[in-house]
């Protein structure tokens, strides 16, 4: 599904081309495309589609946006103003006839029908963040909150809208996956109406052989395919203690403490403003920073590993960097060129005689440019988990994730409930969401194991008190003697029941669809017992990065191999899900 600019695209001379999007349009290739990768791909200029842009004359342009009437008629407007040589246009979902044919007249009228190249219908209506995750929409995500389903307030009408905006986007998933899965899903909520029309909507498809999307379902990225997928629709109301809980997992701290977006994460770097005044303040510098997986091996290898692993591996990292960097140095002053430039030296190597100095000077100076790409991801790495450190310190984290991890292990809490309640209301707290909360479901069914459990005789106080006094450097004592035991969350012990089809409590009125069978069942039994190899789990109401990291684990531990992508309708944070359940209580 994730799928950046490749080394075959660099490798062919692009057709220098301009690229024109929308706002969902731009948040769909932001996680995908850099800067560089777009001029890679022959895009020189990109510009918003509601921005006042000069004619580009002799150079084709692509348009990547919805098919909304407002950007349907800016489209013909570009066409009558003659701003590019010919128009590619490329929708994020299909447009509907009245639209085509509005576009049709309107470049008629502009005189510019000769001018559309291509129209497509691209079925990119969901935002890719790793190879495994996604998210339906950046923009107007509130009208998928868990807040808009479940408000007294909404209506009918509008709880629609939400399940085919919903629909739409992991119909759009499939098709760009081409495969059809099996569908289960609980009944009675939310991901139940979700499943019943993705079911119609791929029946509907499949049984149009003019416009089938899934004709060749049977091959997935070149290969033959003979299993399909299972589709595993939930609701959030399934689970509230994963959402709100809070685990100091690297990606997942990012997201929570430095409000990571579509895979960039803004911080607020502390630099020296001597040169600028007598004072000796420190002035506060933004700094802006893409967290890719398929560019940046750190934190592919580490966005899921306990923050004290990734702070010790920062620094195992930059020490390795160093070495390199001294190696080179005493090289160079070996050949007498250490106060010379990279040019110089590189010309030197060229030139001289080979012998043992120079091939190992030549090999170092080539390895320059790797070594350099990783020095920067060293800094940014450094820079992040510097911020992520003031967070705890200031905020005091340590005692609270040492209180939660108390709370979760214990079996229940009942005869404490009355005791922390009435601590918080004294304290002046609003608990609208706890009481919202108990009347959605009785909190014996809430309570759950943990999810973490340590191993080791260090609370995670103590460790994090460590973290703090180590300040900026990387290297923490006792980290090593630090185990966590994974457990699996109530979301993945359903996956797993699921794909391995055993039967468990939780599991046993799950609905069952399959969009290929002739006949709709009813959907009441599941009719294949073979364990599944792929899995697609969706949230309806909204996941979070510790959900998602947990099944991305419970996979890797399988000895047959499987793959599980993650989806939710917005990914939140404990606090942002807490506040909707305030609004809502």
């Amino acid at each position: 599904m994730y799928q950046p600019a490749g080394s075959k695209a660099s490798s062919i001379e692009p057709n220098w081309k301009v690229l024109i999007y929308d706002g969902y349009g731009q948040d769909i290739i932001s996680p995908l495309l850099t800067v560089g990768d777009l001029r890679d791909l022959g895009v020189t200029v990109h510009l918003p589609l509601m921005s006042d842009r000069e004619p580009i004359p002799d150079v084709p342009a692509i348009y990547l946006v919805v098919p909304s009437s407002e950007n349907v008629d800016r489209i013909i407007q570009d066409c009558r103003n003659q701003l590019y040589d010919s128009y590619y246009l490329s929708f994020i979902s299909p447009i509907s006839r009245n639209r085509l044919e509005d576009l049709a007249m309107g470049t008629i009228h502009a005189n510019s029908v000769s001018q559309i190249s291509k129209v497509y219908d691209q079925y990119l209506n969901f935002i890719c963040l790793e190879d495994d995750l996604f998210i339906p929409r950046y923009h107007d995500v509130e009208m998928l909150s868990y807040h808009a389903l479940n408000s007294t307030d909404a209506k009918d009408t509008d709880i629609e809208v939400i399940r085919d905006i919903l629909v739409d986007s992991l119909f759009s998933a499939l098709a760009t996956l081409g495969t059809v899965p099996i569908i289960r899903c609980p009944r009675g909520n939310a991901a139940e109406m979700v499943a019943e029309a993705l079911d119609k909507k791929l029946r509907e498809n499949l049984r149009n052989s003019r416009t089938c999307l899934f004709s060749g379902d049977s091959v997935v990225g070149g290969q033959f395919n003979f299993q399909r997928p299972l589709l595993i629709i939930l609701d959030r109301n399934t689970d509230f203690t994963t959402i709100l809980h809070h685990t100091w997992t690297y990606q997942a701290l990012v997201h929570d403490l430095l409000n990571m977006e579509l895979n960039r994460v803004n911080i607020q770097e502390s630099s020296s403003s001597e040169e600028i005044g007598a004072s000796s303040a420190k002035a506060q510098k933004p700094k802006c920073y893409d967290l890719n997986s398929d560019s940046d091996s750190f934190w592919s290898f580490h966005k899921g590993s306990p923050f004290p692993s990734v702070a010790e591996a920062i620094q195992v990292t930059l020490d390795e960097y160093r070495n390199s960097e001294d190696d080179i140095k005493k090289l160079k002053s070996t050949m007498g060129l250490e106060d010379e430039s990279l040019a110089v030296v590189s010309a030197a190597v060229e030139n001289s005689l080979s012998n043992d100095h120079t091939s190992k000077l030549s090999s170092a100076v080539s390895s320059l440019p790797e070594l350099l790409e990783k020095k920067k991801s060293i800094d940014m790495h450094t820079n992040i988990a510097t911020a992520l450190l003031e967070h705890i310190k200031n905020r005091k984290l340590d005692s609270y994730f040492e209180l939660e991890e108390k709370l979760m292990s214990k079996s229940s809490i009942g005869a404490d409930l009355e005791k922390y309640t009435t601590t918080l209301r004294n304290a002046g707290v609003n608990l609208t969401s706890f009481d919202y909360v108990k009347k959605m479901k009785s909190f014996a069914k809430m309570t759950l194991k943990p999810s973490i459990a340590s191993d080791s005789k260090s609370s995670v106080g103590q460790v994090f008190s460590r973290i703090m006094k180590t300040g900026s450097k990387f290297v923490m004592e006792g980290v090593k003697n630090l185990a966590f035991k994974t457990k699996d969350l109530p979301v993945t012990r359903i996956v797993d029941a699921l794909m391995e089809s055993r039967s468990i409590a939780e599991i046993e009125d799950y609905r069952y669809f399959d969009p290929k069978l002739l006949r709709a069942s009813d959907g009441s039994a599941a009719h294949t017992k073979n364990p599944f190899q792929e899995a697609i789990v969706f949230m309806v109401g909204g996941g979070n990065y510790v959900e998602y990291q947990n099944l991305i684990d419970y996979a890797k531990r399988q000895t047959v191999q499987k793959h599980i992508t993650y989806g939710c309708s917005e990914l939140m944070t404990a606090s942002h899900f807490l506040q909707q359940l305030e609004r809502l209580g």
